[in-house]
């Protein structure tokens, strides 16, 4: 998956627009609520080396989302699931969205991580 299926997705769904909040990380967008702003995702490009991958591209898009910590202890076990990057690793979940198998769980998981930041 790419990151602009990320983002249409996010449209269709929520009506979000990627936010890009960071000079320093032009790439980095955040996907928040249209009411108060609360952030349900985070797409980055992070090096391989940061979600601890010795193979592979240089850079690796990937997607932070919140999730319930005792679904995050069960997706971490499978591939393209690693622990948040920079977010709470108790309530957050990062996802390689190359990885086909991860990336086929991103609809239902972006719909979690909305439903769970809009409280």
């Amino acid at each position: 998956m790419t990151r602009a299926e990320v983002f249409q997705i996010v449209a269709d769904q929520y009506g979000t627009v990627p936010a890009y909040l960071w000079r320093k990380y032009p790439h980095y967008a955040v996907l928040r609520h249209a009411d108060g702003g609360k952030w349900y995702g985070l797409v980055m490009n992070v090096t391989r080396q940061t979600l601890g991958l010795t193979t592979g591209p240089t850079d690796v898009d990937i997607l932070v989302v919140k999730a319930l910590p005792e679904e995050i202890d069960i997706l971490k076990q499978g591939a393209g699931f690693f622990p948040a990057y920079q977010m709470n690793k108790t309530n957050w979940v990062t996802v390689r969205l190359a990885d086909p198998t991860a990336a086929a769980q991103v609809p239902q998981l972006l719909a979690e991580s909305f439903q769970l930041t809009s409280r």
